[in-house]
Formats: structure tokens, sequence, C-alpha cells
């Protein structure tokens, strides 16, 4: 069975089938945040504090850490501001780090000050790119993110999305890197736009988990871009994917009616032992007034909207 490990200075966990599906919190990343990245410009990081207690304590498995405030010399200015972003968040919770950036430099920099074995968030099938970040991966021995579009740019094909992945777990092989270090991505699209997105992506899922024997992630608000009441999408989206074999995803987990879905599903997937996490969690839980059910209370086991943006800019940046 495929386990991806990782680990703050205080706890690993693993990423993988038989496991709790691993929530991967989102918010710290100024991408779309204007206010937050002038904070961040500035030295002023009590978003970023915030951000990451209340991920935490809404469930989060491992927190996604992005430094990226400005296009401009990103080479220079991302490099430290990250270093620095990583340092405060790992003062404040135990939850391992997923480090996040298009930039080498900046991951290099942000591996050599993290605790533990941290993701790295990512690596796509563009040659420039394999030949930046896997000598790093290698180096390193850390588990990377692998983004399913190469220089081609995003193929709505799903055998395209796969052959991608393939490459990247193939030229990873080359680096002595073993496919339980790689946790595939294979891009959700916009089911507003695409109708059969969530059809795709389930099977691709599949697809990934039986021939590559990976572990997988995604943007899990990506399927709901351009529609009303997006959460409502978001929760339906969720277990169907944990349930085709999605191991992970970069999401919002402050958003309770999504986090209800995948405690839920981890009940019924058997990873959640005994119940005992969704006991926990909702052992007090009430109704509102009136039969609307009442915001989730936060969980008692400490354990795992809009994200995507930063890495869609990210590709919008380097045209890939």
């Amino acid at each position: 069975m495929t386990r991806t490990i990782v680990a703050s200075g205080k706890k690993e966990i693993a990423i993988g089938f038989d496991q709790p599906f691993c929530v991967i919190g989102e918010r710290i990343n100024p991408t779309g945040r204007k206010k937050l990245a002038a904070e961040m410009v500035e030295g002023n990081f009590e978003t970023v504090k915030a951000d990451a207690l209340a991920q935490v304590a809404a469930g989060a498995t491992m927190l996604d850490v992005n430094a990226g405030v400005t296009a401009v010399d990103p080479n220079e200015t991302e490099p430290p501001l990250l270093v620095e972003t990583l340092k405060i968040v790992q003062s404040l919770v135990s939850v391992p780090i997923s480090i996040d950036s298009s930039v080498p430099a900046a991951l290099k920099a942000g591996l050599e000050v993290a605790e533990g074995r941290p993701l790295v968030n990512s690596v796509t099938g563009e040659e420039d790119r394999l030949e930046a970040i896997l000598p790093l991966i290698k180096k390193y021995n850390v588990p990377v993110v692998a983004i399913s579009n190469d220089e081609t740019g995003i193929s709505e094909d799903p055998d395209v999305r796969f052959a991608v992945a393939k490459k990247i777990v193939e030229r990873a092989a080359d680096y002595g890197i073993k496919p339980e270090d790689i946790v595939v991505d294979p891009l959700v699209m916009p089911i507003g736009a695409m109708g059969t997105a969530g059809l795709q992506v389930f099977a691709l899922v599949r697809r990934l988990r039986e021939e590559l024997k990976v572990n997988t992630t995604c943007g899990a608000s990506n399927v709901s871009f351009g529609l009303p009441h997006r959460h409502g999408i978001n929760a339906a989206f969720l277990p169907m994917a944990i349930a085709s074999g999605m191991t992970s995803a970069i999401m919002n987990p402050v958003r309770p009616q999504e986090m209800e879905a995948v405690r839920a599903a981890n009940v019924l997937m058997g990873t959640d032992k005994d119940c005992m996490t969704w006991i926990r969690s909702y052992k007090d839980y009430q109704p509102a007034a009136g039969g609307t059910p009442a915001a989730s209370p936060a969980p008692a086991d400490g354990g795992g909207g809009r994200r995507r943006g930063g890495r869609e800019a990210r590709r919008a940046r380097t045209g890939g």
C-alpha cells in the first residue's frame, strides 16, 4: 500500500489509500489576497499567524505555505520572505508543511529551514522544471506534488494528463525518487465549463492509483469555479473523489460544510477507526433553531475555497 510520509519537527503523518484523507490548508497564500500580500511585504505576519492557527483548529492535517507576493524579481524577493513565513508558521503549529513556490531558489531556501519532512509543491512536466526541481527533491529526500501539465499547457484530454503524470513519475525514478514520494495532481477542471470534469478526474484518480500506484491531490475548489454556492459543489465533490482513491486535497478547512464531508467520507471509507474522530468532532452537535444545521464545531482531533488562483497565476507567468 502506497504511503507518502511527511513530517514536521514534532509530528509525522502518512498520506495513503488506507489513511484518513489529508486536508492541506490553503489559506497561507497571498495570491488573490491583496491585503495579505501587502501585509507580508511590510513584514506584518498577523494574518499568517491567525490563518495558521485557525486552519489547524478547524482540522487541517497539513498547511500549505506560499510567499509569492509579486511577479517582480521573485528570485530575489521570494526566498527570504518564504523562509520568514515558514519559520513563523512552524513556531505556531505542529502539523507538517507543504512548501509552495514556483521559484526553485525559494524552494531550496525553504527546504533549508523546514523542520521534519515537508511536501514540496510543486513540479510540472516541463523539462526545465523537472531539471530544476527533481534534484532538490532527491537531495533533501522529500516528497513532491506533480502537476499534470507540461510545455503544451493543460490538456482537456484526461489521457494526456495521465501521460504527463507518468512522465514525471518515470523521470523522478531516474533520480532515484520512488513513486511513494510523488503526489500527483491530475488537475480538476471547472464543472461549469466542462460537464465531464467530475467524471474525468474520478477516472483519472482511479487510474493513477491502479497503474502508477501514486497518491493524489487537487485544488478542490477548482471544480466549482464560476458557479453559485460553490461550497455545496465542493462538499459533494470531495467524498466522490475520496471514494475514487484521492488521498489529499489543497482546500480551505475553515469551511464547515466541506470538512463535514471529508470526515463523513473517512467514516464511510473505514479510515476513521471506530468513528472516533467523527464522535469527538460532533458529540455536542446541535441543530440550530428552525431545523437549520448549526455551524460545525471545531474538531477535537486537530487533524485536516479558493486557492488555485495561485497555481493558475504561476502558470500564467511562466506560460505553462
